[in-house]
């Protein structure tokens, strides 16, 4: 997910060591979506997975994986995938079914399904460090696939009260009316309004109701869920005796909300330590590119949203960082428009293995080394699901400064940005006369690479 304000140390030392990416993108906002098309290098329309709801992952496909253990690497995926069990290509695999969960979640390896004990993000960890070790005399190329910080935030009881008595500036965005953005303001992902108390912020009002309503609880052990119990009953019970509704209940549960995030944090930063740490103790730092990203962007409030999906920045955009001495100056600040999609050739490039014909992304390896400013000047999005969250299906594109975005099926309309002027995308100026001229080469510009990537369904779309 997205990285709060404060940069966890072990994520902050990625980019101290390496690079950050001032504008990562994902072609679509999703968890499945997005590790399809990391994995691919293809666009969703081109893999075939385009939402989580319909899709399901042809692993015969061509990856940069299946490339790489060709061309002699040892390669993994630890944790979360989520693109069904079938893995095809890698040398080993040990994947948590489906979304996994936070406590004693199954994995799924070439020996079978087997549940692991533990807090998730430790046990990812603790396989990984482990392969890691059996592999290491040859080259290797592995995904740590975390679970955390996906939504329900549910922390490590360790890093409970971690983060409780931090100060949680309201996002100005918070009470945004979506004027002139009908898709916005049909969505179902309001902190005010769409957050549910039990589910989200586990404020239940039986223990038994918190046992057995939610599936992560009946995961838990005695021990586990007696810890949860001691932590959110008494914040629980301050929350009734205060009663609270509209704008107080709506902020109240933005800070729930961001205290949740950040505990659940602690512990996703604590575990990439690990990772770095072994890496230096075992002299591999030196000849390894690390690469830290999320799936997506992920609301902290701004338009008083959770989840991600949208086009708008603080979804669109993804966190990352990079690091790999001798490769990437430390202290590095990238500011050309990279995609999730450029990962793939680019593990191929600095492998010494030729970008495989139909991967759409573009390596950035120029980028990396500081051989090149920019790689490209554009960035497509599109988004399929039509399901959870009223999120209407939309497509677009996005110049550095200015971002046109066609929404389809639920709504029908056009939204117009200029984010020099308006950073937080406020401000639809579609139908603003003096935009005339930028609307329409941007229109040109978005049949234009629709036409490249061969996006059928938005250039039907853009025909009518």
């Amino acid at each position: 997910m997205g990285l709060p304000t404060d940069i966890p140390p072990n994520i902050d030392r990625i980019a101290n060591e390496g690079a950050i990416f001032h504008r990562s993108y994902v072609v679509n906002s999703i968890c499945g979506p997005s590790r399809a098309a990391l994995l691919t290098g293809k666009y969703s329309h081109k893999n075939g997975f385009k939402d989580n709801e319909t899709s399901n992952f042809d692993h015969s496909q061509n990856t940069f994986v299946k490339h790489l253990t060709a061309g002699g690497y040892k390669t993994a995926w630890i944790g979360k995938i989520h693109l069904g069990h079938d893995l095809q290509g890698f040398s080993d695999y040990d994947i948590l079914v489906g979304q996994g969960q936070y406590f004693n979640s199954d994995f799924i390896s070439p020996e079978g399904k087997k549940q692991s004990f533990g807090y998730v993000t430790d046990v990812i960890t603790d396989k990984a460090l482990e392969w890691i070790q059996k592999n290491q005399e040859e080259p290797f190329c592995i995904v740590i696939g975390h679970k955390a910080t996906h939504r329900t935030w549910m922390a490590d009881p360790q890093d409970f009260g971690k983060n409780d008595y931090k100060e949680f500036p309201l996002p100005s965005t918070f009470y945004d009316d979506y004027r002139g953005r009908p898709a916005a303001a049909l969505q179902e992902m309001s902190i005010d309004k769409d957050m549910q108390l039990p589910y989200d912020l586990k404020m239940y009002e039986t223990l038994e109701d918190m046992r057995n309503q939610h599936w992560s609880f009946k995961r838990m052990t005695d021990e586990q869920f007696q810890a949860y119990v001691n932590y959110y009953r008494p914040i629980y019970e301050d929350f009734k005796k205060q009663n609270l509704s509209g704008k107080a209940l709506a902020e109240w549960k933005f800070r729930r909300y961001m205290i949740d995030y950040l505990n659940t944090a602690e512990s996703l930063d604590r575990n990439i330590g690990r990772v770095l740490d072994y890496l230096e103790q075992n002299k591999l730092d030196d000849n390894t590119l690390v690469i830290y990203l999320s799936d997506q962007g992920f609301y902290m409030g701004e338009h008083g949203w959770f989840d991600k999906r949208w086009m708008y920045e603080e979804s669109f955009r993804t966190p990352m960082v990079a690091k790999m001495p001798g490769l990437i100056k430390p202290g590095s600040k990238i500011d050309g428009i990279v995609m999730n999609v450029d990962i793939a050739p680019t593990l191929l490039e600095l492998a010494g293995i030729s970008t495989l014909k139909d991967m759409q992304g573009t390596s950035i390896l120029p980028l990396l080394t500081g051989k090149k400013k920019s790689i490209q000047d554009e960035a497509y999005y599109h988004y399929y699901e039509n399901g959870e969250h009223a999120v209407s299906p939309h497509f677009g594109v996005f110049d550095g400064r200015y971002k046109l975005i066609r929404f389809y099926k639920r709504v029908e309309s056009w939204e117009f940005y200029d984010l020099k002027n308006d950073p937080s995308e406020m401000n639809n100026i579609y139908n603003d006369k003096k935009y005339k001229a930028q609307i329409n080469r941007m229109k040109k510009l978005l049949q234009r690479k629709a036409a490249e990537l061969e996006d059928e369904e938005a250039l039907q779309i853009l025909k009518q």
